[in-house]
């Protein structure tokens, strides 16, 4: 059983940042796609920011790219989201997931297994 435990989310102002970590148990990352979504109040879960299943591409949703960076961390099993420049509509829970299918990296019914998220709120 993979279980997946987001941690780093807070308060921040706008233009701050943040890094997310996202930490993996049961299961190494190895041979699965690892991706960020966040959701907001009344909104659908919407992707972030994704690797690939071989880990050797990065995807990023139009409205972060230039401002967040996935990394990882295989040693410890860990994958972050640095999130720079915030702007209040970041605010949302962001959430990290594996998939271990190849494709379909930005929809949410691709992956398999889900942490239960960190709340991201940026203030203005």
């Amino acid at each position: 059983q993979v279980q997946l435990v987001e941690s780093g989310g807070g308060l921040v102002q706008v233009g701050g940042s943040l890094r997310l970590s996202c930490t993996a148990s049961g299961r190494t990352f190895s041979g699965y796609g690892i991706g960020w979504f966040r959701q907001a109040p009344g909104k659908e879960r919407e992707f972030v920011a994704a690797f690939s299943r071989g880990g050797s591409h990065t995807y990023y949703a139009d409205s972060v790219k230039g401002r967040f960076t996935i990394s990882r961390d295989n040693a410890k099993n860990t994958v972050y989201l640095q999130m720079n420049s915030l702007k209040p509509e970041d605010t949302a829970v962001y959430y990290c997931a594996l998939r271990s299918g190849a494709l379909g990296y930005a929809s949410a019914s691709s992956y398999d297994y889900w942490g239960q998220g960190t709340q991201v709120t940026v203030s203005s």
